[in-house]
């Protein structure tokens, strides 16, 4: 399982975050999501532990800690939803069960 951070700083690099969180445990992984089109960093990032522990650990203290003049949001990321776009939208034709007229 991994951590999720948001609230970052844009400034932010994994190493600065392994170093943060490296403080509760051993840290096996960092990422920190770009933006496609600019390659900018997205303001937020995700943090493999050692152990639940170690986790649960980092989740407690850093969790709304102010770090590089932001507060930060940490919490257990959530599995990413499926974006095919066959979810709760639809992602094709909508019908209405009723007409438009003008």
């Amino acid at each position: 399982m991994s951590i999720y951070v948001g609230n970052l700083s844009y400034q932010v690099t994994e190493a600065d975050l392994s170093s943060v969180f490296s403080e509760y445990g051993s840290v096996k992984r960092v990422q920190l999501p770009t933006d496609r089109e600019t390659g900018r960093m997205r303001g937020f990032g995700f943090v493999e532990m050692g152990t639940e522990a170690e986790e649960a650990a980092a989740i407690e203290a850093l969790d709304g800690a102010e770090w590089m003049g932001r507060d930060l949001k940490v919490n257990k990321a959530k599995p990413r939803e499926n974006r095919s776009g066959s979810g709760s939208f639809g992602g094709g034709r909508r019908s209405n069960s009723f007409s438009r007229s003008y």
